[in-house]
């Protein structure tokens, strides 16, 4: 991560003479420029409102409306008598540098749990995986919420046409009522350019605002104020299994009143008869990267403070929404409207099911897009278990990062929806983790390269925790899938060049600990296991389905990289290349099972009866590309058997996941039930997750993940691109007969916009940003002048399909054939910057 500039050299007169883009180089991390240099984006039609809102306020937290800039969060309330922000900044966690690799490990204790897991002596390997591998100690530390910001308006408890809202296509959350004959409105937003929350409060009435602005915190700190305006709050994070809390944060408010007075008392400050107010709040620690907390967060909030305040709340709001835009604008997609759109949000969640509300699909697709732009910005954390929402100190699971499905989830949406920038993060995160994960390979499997297991936090973490079913050493393999990907989106051969070395020690740490499993003589990761689930009461095990396709795609992957880079690359590589090769080669197989299943592990132990959450050994089908109904269909028959035998209903995440599951299965009225499984009250889903009414996912608990993979599979469902050639409409249900899309992303550089009418294509424009062969796939003949029927492999490099090994199957196997319908390729030749338009008749 790059340093921390800390604006010693900097007075608020020279402030005042910077643009944006040069401020942003001396804020916070030195990160902020990037977003300057992001491209406008053409102005979206807006054929649905994209607001949600409610007609009471919030009771809970799952009620407030979250807003967000990538670094600092907040829940906003809207409660007339109290309104109530909690307050979150994205580098505020427990704890402090550590390293949990446990120092008992080694070659030999790998080597002897190995021997064990090929001997069946599961008992035997988990007590010894415990003992030498999981971390003695520290598990992870846990995000951590800031505290909250009080406004209490007396007198405003009665109250009448109230009015909350979050508009997501402009990042504004607007609360309107009526009270004592005085209309008064709150407008609230997280700047992304401006890097502060501002709050603005007008009443329709003069001199009709009066209220008292505090700061409360769970954490070690205090509050103050500062002359009759200014309010701070300065806290420390807490201790968490021994590591030191040594995370500062400052939260700086200032109130701006026309007309009235203010006056502060030691904790507070007191606005009385104002006409309008505006506040604005910043917050920085002093973390400068997971290694360095040198920063100075006083600092650094008071200059981000004096940087908001030198423009006019006008200009503030429209730079704010003009930055925002430009991301979300990107993308617009159009099921139709229904007089559903008239009720409140909570009440369309309730209705959905039995109802017919198309836009309500449409708003959490675009949700999840809003979610994921205010909650990953370039020079940011990623976003974590809960993006950057948390109330808690000690959060569900930490609100860490979840390395085995929920971290990855958290950016499927990020490529195909047009949001490339908030992949870098992500990017920036596995980068770390390649460093900091050394240790851990050498301390606990004394081996190269580097590895994580399925959780990391802020101090990038890489050790086995929580028990025997955390020595899943396969995290770092699954992260480096999202390097490859973004390549594939965008062609951009400098970052695949800047990501390489963590491709490439990734490899070099399986090439040292892969085993040769006596009884076949197959390759396979172990230790392992197959996330979260277990056989007959264990969970330690052998060559894996998902280790297997992880890892096979890592290697792959990384074969391709290097022959890409070729000279750019050390000459040494070509022999890790063919190293790579050597080893791939002696991987185990994918196995269908004696229930015609695809088989989770590698023996045959699957049960129809199982209805685990994680659906792991279907990661060929998604994320990863090797299982297809076109080039294997075996495997593709059995996964989709897996997956029936799993159900429907389960936690939020898993929903999200089954919808991309179900689109790759091309059955897009299968995934539209996931969806409307997913669109289920939490309180009416007594067998799973869900949704609450401000549109969270509830695993339950709250757990962002849901958002995203639910978001990435209807777009999953409308354009896929993962198997050879851009397939249109491919898992269209048949309640979104007719409708339009703008700006979805193929691999190969493409951008697609859609119309259709009755299931069937009317419109197709195809942007091309790096040219090449376009392979388009429709189940309908379609008339492209400029296209030829396709034939053979498609030759843009970023449609290459992989090699899969023919599967082992069972012979109490009974598979009966699945014939996908028939599809009609089309190859169109393309130029960089060129757009092309066809309309169909």
């Amino acid at each position: 991560m790059k340093s921390r500039l800390t604006l010693l050299a900097l007075s608020f007169f020279l402030l005042e003479g910077l643009t944006n883009a040069a401020y942003a180089q001396h804020t916070r991390h030195g990160r902020h420029p990037k977003h300057a240099q992001q491209p406008a984006a053409p102005s979206a039609p807006e054929p649905n409102p994209m607001k949600l809102w409610y007609d009471h306020p919030a009771g809970i937290w799952e009620e407030a409306l979250p807003i967000g800039n990538g670094r600092l969060g907040a829940m906003v309330f809207g409660n007339p008598g109290e309104e109530h922000l909690q307050l979150n900044e994205d580098e505020f966690w427990a704890g402090s540098p550590y390293n949990n690799a446990n120092p008992h490990g080694g070659r030999d204790s790998l080597h002897k749990i190995q021997q064990l897991i090929a001997e069946n002596r599961y008992q035997e390997a988990e007590e010894m995986s415990s003992r030498d591998f999981v971390a003695e100690k520290v598990q992870g530390m846990p995000y951590q919420t800031v505290g909250d910001l009080h406004l209490r308006f007396d007198g405003h408890d009665q109250f009448s046409n109230l009015r909350r809202e979050l508009d997501i296509q402009k990042a504004v959350a607007r609360i309107t009522y009526t009270a004592n004959g005085t209309v008064y409105t709150r407008e609230v937003f997280a700047s992304f350019p401006d890097h502060a929350i501002v709050i603005r409060l007008s009443a329709s009435r003069p001199g009709k605002i009066s209220f008292t602005a505090s700061f409360s915190t769970p954490q070690k700190g205090s509050t103050s104020t500062n002359g009759a305006h200014r309010l701070f709050l300065s806290a420390i994070g807490p201790d968490h299994q021994d590591i030191p809390g040594m995370v500062k944060v400052q939260a700086d408010l200032d109130i701006k009143n026309q007309g009235g007075s203010l006056k502060a008392g030691d904790t507070s400050i007191t606005v009385r008869n104002a006409s309008s107010v505006i506040l604005y709040l910043t917050m920085a620690t002093n973390f400068k990267n997971y290694k360095d907390l040198s920063a100075d967060p006083v600092k650094l909030a008071a200059d981000q403070l004096a940087w908001a305040e030198r423009k006019p709340y006008p200009r503030l709001l429209n730079d704010h929404i003009t930055f925002f835009r430009n991301y979300f604008d990107r993308v617009a997609l159009n099921l139709g409207k229904t007089d559903a759109v008239k009720l409140p949000t909570d009440e369309r969640v309730k209705q959905f099911a039995a109802g017919n509300d198309p836009q309500l699909v449409s708003l959490y697709f675009q949700f999840g897009r809003y979610l994921l732009i205010s909650s990953s910005q370039p020079g940011t954390q990623p976003a974590n278990l809960q993006g950057i929402w948390n109330r808690f100190t000690d959060p569900p699971w930490g609100s860490k990062y979840t390395d085995n499905i929920n971290t990855e989830m958290n950016y499927w949406p990020a490529e195909v929806t047009n949001l490339t920038e908030m992949h870098e993060p992500l990017v920036q995160m596995v980068k770390e983790l390649s460093v900091a994960g050394q240790a851990s390979a050498k301390i606990m499997y004394g081996a190269r390269g580097w590895v994580t297991h399925h959780n990391t936090d802020l101090w990038r973490m890489t050790g086995a925790i929580d028990g025997p079913w955390g020595v899943w050493p396969t995290g770092g393999a699954w992260l480096c899938q999202h390097m490859w990907e973004k390549y594939l989106f965008n062609g951009d051969r400098q970052f695949l060049a800047d990501i390489y070395p963590a491709l490439k020690g990734s490899c070099e740490f399986f090439l040292d600990v892969l085993f040769k499993d006596p009884a076949t003589g197959w390759w396979v990761v172990s230790p392992s296991a197959s996330p979260e689930n277990g056989h007959h009461g264990f969970v330690a095990s052998e060559g894996t389905t998902m280790d297997i396709q992880i890892v096979t795609a890592l290697f792959s992957r990384t074969i391709r990289a290097a022959q890409i880079l070729g000279k750019d690359i050390p000459g040494k590589d070509k022999e890790l290349v063919a190293q790579l090769q050597d080893r791939l080669a002696g991987f185990a197989p994918m196995q269908i099972g004696q229930y015609s299943q695809l088989q989770e592990w590698m023996q045959d132990w699957d049960s129809p009866e199982d209805k685990h959450r994680h659906i792991s050994h279907l990661w060929g089908l998604y994320p990863g590309n090797e299982i297809s109904p076109y080039r294997n269909p075996e495997l593709f028959e059995a996964a989709r058997t897996s997956l029936i035998y799993r159900g429907d209903v389960s936690t939020g995440w898993s929903m999200g996941w089954k919808v991309n599951c179900w689109a790759r299965f091309l059955d897009g009225n299968h995934a539209y039930k996931l969806i409307t499984d997913q669109l289920t009250p939490i309180e009416s889903n007594k067998e799973g997750g869900g949704t609450y009414p401000n549109l969270f996912d509830a695993h339950p608990p709250f757990q962002i993940d849901g958002n995203f993979g639910c978001t990435a599979g209807i777009a999953e469902m409308l354009l896929q691109s993962h198997d050879g050639a851009i397939h249109l409409l491919p898992a269209l249900p048949d309640k979104w007969a007719s409708g339009e899309l703008r700006g979805l992303k193929a691999r190969g550089g493409f951008e697609i916009d859609l119309s259709w009418k009755d299931g069937k294509l009317t419109r197709l424009v195809v942007h091309s940003k790096l040219g090449g062969n376009c392979r388009l796939r429709s189940y309908d003949a379609l008339h492209l002048p400029a296209a030829a029927t396709a034939s053979g492999e498609n030759p843009n490099p970023f449609y290459e399909t992989p090699v899969v090994k023919k599967p082992v199957i069972s012979p109490k196997a009974s598979l009966k054939g699945i014939a996908p319908r028939k599809v009609y390729e089309y190859d169109l030749p393309t130029k960089a910057g060129k757009e092309y338009v066809f309309v169909i008749k």
